[in-house]
């Protein structure tokens, strides 16, 4: 017997709406929207459909809440709903409401994780959850004629979920913090291995002849794009995909238009270097390319043609003192670049070839550490969301209304004395 058929055995449950009798109190009344430029600033939550949006000066509600997307929400799937306790702000994107006498608010809030919002929105697009709608809402009620009994049930639910939902918060924070302290440690020694001193090591500017030369690549769209043809890689993939090196690609374009538009190709031993993007912190960062066959390169990007190891290369374009040198070249806009004469400019150390490879060596176990941590940990932490998932569908999948007249023969199609969690 599980632990719910424990709980429930030998007492009666009813499914009522969110609009039955001393279930739920809505406390619309108070929302008040602020444009952000009026917000008076403060210790108080901001609550709008997606979450606390801002902290304010001031409070429309102060207890303990529940705050379900009116409108605006992010996803039908998965449908806002937060908890709010104290004071707080919301606006009017936002209903407001809690349990009453039968209904512990917090039980609510757990139990209205697993419920299929979709056939109560409206509004096509952009979702919309009208308050008589949200009333339509069934909710199971264990023990409803012996308030204090089904107030005990409910509290052992919560009881259980809350200590579920506290467990995974600490681990998530604890695996999080440890990823951010693993990429400190290998950005620590990037740094330090790659900062030689001037006296003792030479250095030129990464176009001086006698270090490598820049090749701009030609436009494509994200429409050539193929599953299968010659490698190829678009500038956005450099932000997204690409790691300091690379033997194969994420995408391909055909022979055709390669030779129709004379795309341009890194070959190995090339290091692709991206030259445009959002964000100019992500700009000139390079990926050493290690494939057999060469690589097409977009237009957004730069193939650097060097007689250094690439990957020393590759790691040095993600260290600080390369990204100081460039930012003065980079022009900002809409879209921010650089052109190969700015990142021409940038000085690079010249070590000997057998401590190029020596610094790659050590980089390369920092990076498959860091980067197996960087895979690892996010899997871990879905893997415990997923196990809280579990036990709350487990705890709160009570039989519907139709299953319990079937199961046990009743008349009003809604209790039973004795019932058995649905298989």
């Amino acid at each position: 017997m599980s632990f719910l058929e424990k709980l429930l055995d030998g007492v009666k449950l009813e499914w009522k709406t969110l609009g039955d009798d001393n279930f739920v109190q809505i406390a619309n009344s108070g929302r008040k929207p602020v444009k952000s430029e009026l917000r008076i600033p403060g210790k108080i939550p901001y609550y709008g459909a997606n979450n606390i949006q801002d902290y304010v000066d001031g409070f429309t509600h102060d207890g303990e809440y529940l705050l379900i997307a009116e409108d605006g929400t992010a996803s039908i799937e998965k449908y806002s709903i937060q908890y709010a306790v104290g004071k707080f702000w919301a606006n009017n994107h936002v209903h407001v409401l809690s349990g009453k006498s039968l209904l512990n608010t917090r039980f609510l809030y757990h139990y209205l994780q697993i419920v299929n919002f979709v056939p109560f929105l409206s509004g096509g697009g952009r979702a919309k959850l009208t308050k008589a709608k949200l009333l339509e809402i069934p909710i199971p009620i264990p023990c409803p004629e012996h308030p204090k009994k089904s107030s005990e049930i409910q509290q052992k639910i919560v009881a259980i979920l809350d200590t579920f939902t506290e467990l995974t918060a600490e681990l998530t924070a604890e695996l999080t913090a440890e990823l951010t302290a693993r990429k400190q440690q290998y950005s620590y020694y990037r740094e330090n291995l790659l900062n030689f001193d001037e006296r003792e090591v030479k250095h030129l500017p990464m176009d001086d002849q006698r270090v490598g030369e820049f090749q701009r690549g030609k436009r494509f769209v994200k429409t050539d794009l193929l599953s299968k043809g010659i490698p190829t890689i678009h500038y956005g993939e450099m932000y997204t995909h690409y790691g300091t090196w690379a033997n194969e690609t994420k995408s391909f374009v055909s022979k055709d238009l390669v030779k129709n538009k004379n795309l341009r190709l890194a070959q190995k031993g090339d290091v692709v270097i991206v030259a445009a993007g959002e964000t100019v912190e992500d700009i000139g960062k390079g990926t050493a390319w290690l494939g057999n066959q060469g690589v097409v390169v977009h237009d957004a990007c730069f193939s650097y043609k060097t007689s250094l190891n690439p990957k020393f290369v590759a790691y040095f374009t993600r260290t600080k003192q390369y990204h100081d040198q460039i930012k003065k070249h980079i022009s900002s806009g809409k879209i921010s670049a650089i052109n190969a004469k700015g990142l021409g400019k940038t000085i690079i150390p010249i070590p000997s070839p057998e401590e190029q490879e020596r610094i790659v060596s050590i980089l390369d176990q920092f990076d498959i550490l860091t980067n197996s941590i960087s895979e690892g940990l996010p899997k871990e932490i879905e893997l415990r969301k997923q196990q809280y998932e579990y036990y709350r569908d487990l705890l709160l999948t009570f039989p519907k209304k139709s299953e319990l007249s079937e199961q046990y023969g009743t008349e009003n199609n809604r209790d039973s004395s004795i019932f058995k969690r649905c298989q």
